[in-house]
């Protein structure tokens, strides 16, 4: 239609230029009265006069044609854009809401392996990224010294002993006083209390594993002369993974509704630098005590089990918490406008008369809005036509249900 018009527009115009330089012709001869010798001056100029008139007459004909030809046109045109109204009714359904938050992981138990002792690393039974249990020599420092001094603690206390049987014997034959008998028996307590000192001293020449994870790396090579306190690796267990991420005042308070009753943490699900989706489910396993007042924002903590050890200490990602919305108060999102950074509808009345009605949205999904209790689910908005009704207008419409308005919403929006 819009070529056919546009070669219509092209001919008419050539017809145009051609009558209007024909014209122009006749009337500058006219003008100028040219004398024409062999020619009768006076029939060529009443010819001329004649063949203005005609020119202007056909003039006339053309552009009221033109003019006619592109009314009826626009008249077309008007009447082929007017749609019919579409209405249709807020619609009260649960929601299924995600937010996404950035995280850091940490291991449930990520501590530092440190020295007991003085001593040089006698042998590093371990390597960098071995997985071992609990109880499992990781280091160990020269033995030598501590069992010396457990040998001479140990024949001290041996010692304690011999003369507190000597001494008890003794008061069975009335010889020593029974206080006698006390003090030596103290004697040995001390003495069997510094061979304890001495064996725990020789223990931690061997510093073991506290419990199952996975060795990080390592500080100190074989043959280093370590200090009591030095870092020699650390262990994280990985079994089950804390991730961390900031929740804002405002979502803090609605977790706290909503878990009030029931106390039963949301579905958590957990996405990977590269975008794929951590296979395991987590739960809410802590809120940190204080809000943090630079940001105005409260740690969460989500526990996910980790059996396959595919998470580790220090990774980052992003979690989507989900959460359902029950009985959430929904409409297309075609069905609003914007007007000065405000989201309005039409709403029509009993009457048929349409009026402008701001509201306020809760959360955007890919084609519809939960919003506020502007609306309810008797209304009637108008979601077709927006933009051939006024504030105040009457207007003729027909009714869709908003169930199978939302149901095909995505579609309809394509």
């Amino acid at each position: 239609m819009n070529r056919m018009k546009s070669l219509m527009r092209r001919l008419i115009r050539t017809m145009l230029l051609a009558v209007l330089l024909i014209s122009g012709a006749v009337f500058g001869l006219y003008k100028m009265r040219v004398d024409i010798p062999a020619l009768n001056t006076t029939k060529v100029y009443a010819e001329l006069d004649s063949m203005s008139e005609s020119a202007g007459q056909l003039k006339g004909r053309i552009v009221g044609q033109y003019e006619s030809y592109f009314h009826k046109e626009e008249a077309k045109e008007t009447h082929h854009e007017h749609h019919t109204i579409v209405v249709t009714s807020p619609i009260a359904k649960d929601i299924t809401i995600t937010q996404e938050y950035v995280c850091q992981i940490h291991s449930r138990r990520h501590i530092k392996i440190r020295a007991l002792e003085n001593g040089y690393l006698k042998a590093i039974p371990i390597k960098e990224g071995q997985t071992v249990k609990t109880g499992d020599v990781m280091f160990e420092t020269v033995q030598i010294l501590y069992k010396a001094r457990l040998d001479a603690e140990l024949a001290e206390r041996d010692l304690a002993q011999l003369e507190l049987n000597n001494t008890k014997r003794l008061a069975d034959k009335q010889g020593v006083s029974q206080n006698e008998v006390k003090l030596f028996e103290a004697k040995l307590a001390k003495a069997q209390a510094k061979a304890d000192l001495a064996l725990a001293e020789l223990n931690f020449a061997s510093v073991k594993a506290p419990f199952d994870g996975i060795i990080d790396r390592l500080h100190e090579q074989q043959g280093s002369l370590v200090k009591e306190g030095d870092i020699l690796t650390t262990l994280s267990d990985n079994t089950v993974m804390w991730v961390y991420f900031n929740v804002t005042e405002k979502r803090y308070l609605e977790y706290m509704a909503e878990t009030g009753h029931n106390k039963q943490s949301p579905d958590i699900e957990l996405i990977l630098a590269n975008h794929t989706k951590f296979p395991q489910i987590g739960k809410i396993g802590a809120i940190e005590a204080n809000f943090n007042n630079e940001t105005g924002n409260i740690a969460f903590r989500a526990d996910f089990p980790n059996p396959d050890g595919l998470l580790r200490h220090g990774q980052t990602g992003t979690v989507l918490v989900n959460r359902v919305l029950r009985d959430a108060i929904v409409i297309p999102q075609r069905a609003t406008f914007e007007n000065l950074a405000k989201r309005y509808v039409y709403v029509v009345d009993k009457d048929d008369v349409v009026h402008q009605r701001e509201i306020l949205i809760d959360h955007e999904l890919d084609d519809i809005f939960v919003i506020r209790k502007e609306l309810d689910v008797n209304d009637k908005i108008v979601l077709e036509g927006i933009r051939q009704v006024r504030d105040g207008e009457k207007v003729e419409y027909e009714f869709h249900e908003p169930e199978q308005i939302i149901a095909n919403q995505k579609n309809k929006a394509e």
